[in-house]
């Protein structure tokens, strides 16, 4: 068992996020317990419920936090060719995805139903709709276009990563053609998407 130590709440919080993270990764999302987390991280449960009433909590606490790193490592700059960048950030989910399988199916499977769960992820497609939104920079009409076109092609990676997981029918690199080749293809039907592949 971990040795106990007095840590601001903060670290303490830390940690807690740390070991769960761990622990989701590593084993199906039944198979994890409180109990195994308090004792890795070397708290009382009574600690531990005191900071995540319940595994639910925890499990969205530390979706959350990986959701925002997420994004801290796909920032989109105007300017390059569209298909690089969504490659790139393609790239860094997909590295966490294989980390983190586990994780990621109980998200999309086991929770798949959960509020609090869908509503991380939706959070995350948000952002990420608006952040593809701006370095495309359509106007009026066009804009709302290729806004429809970005969540929906959103979901389609969500569900094809997944499939991707559970089946390992296809490659990485066969997974990443799809998802940028869905988007263009989406795109180049309604607007001039020529421009977003020309640097500069």
């Amino acid at each position: 068992m971990t040795t106990r130590s007095r840590l601001l709440p903060a670290e303490r919080r830390r940690r807690l996020l740390d070991v769960g993270a761990r622990l989701f990764a590593a084993r199906p999302y039944a198979d994890v317990l409180m109990e195994h987390v308090a004792e890795e991280a070397g708290v009382s449960r009574a600690l531990l419920y005191r900071y995540f009433p319940n595994k639910r909590d925890l499990f969205a606490a530390v979706y959350q936090r990986a959701a925002d790193r997420l994004l801290a490592q796909t920032r989109l700059e105007p300017g390059l060719p569209l298909s690089a960048q969504l490659a790139a950030g393609l790239d860094a989910h997909f590295e966490y995805f294989v980390a983190n399988r586990n994780t990621v199916l109980a998200a999309n499977r086991v929770l798949a139903g959960d509020p609090v769960i869908q509503a991380v992820i939706e959070g995350e497609l948000d952002v990420l709709r608006g952040r593809l939104l701006d370095v495309t920079a359509f106007e009026d009409r066009d804009r709302e276009l290729v806004s429809s076109a970005l969540m929906s092609w959103l979901v389609f990676v969500r569900a094809l990563c997944v499939e991707w997981l559970t089946t390992e029918a296809f490659s990485r690199a066969q997974l990443r053609d799809m998802c940028v080749g869905a988007l263009l293809g989406a795109l180049g039907a309604v607007v001039d998407v020529d421009r977003l592949e020309r640097p500069g």
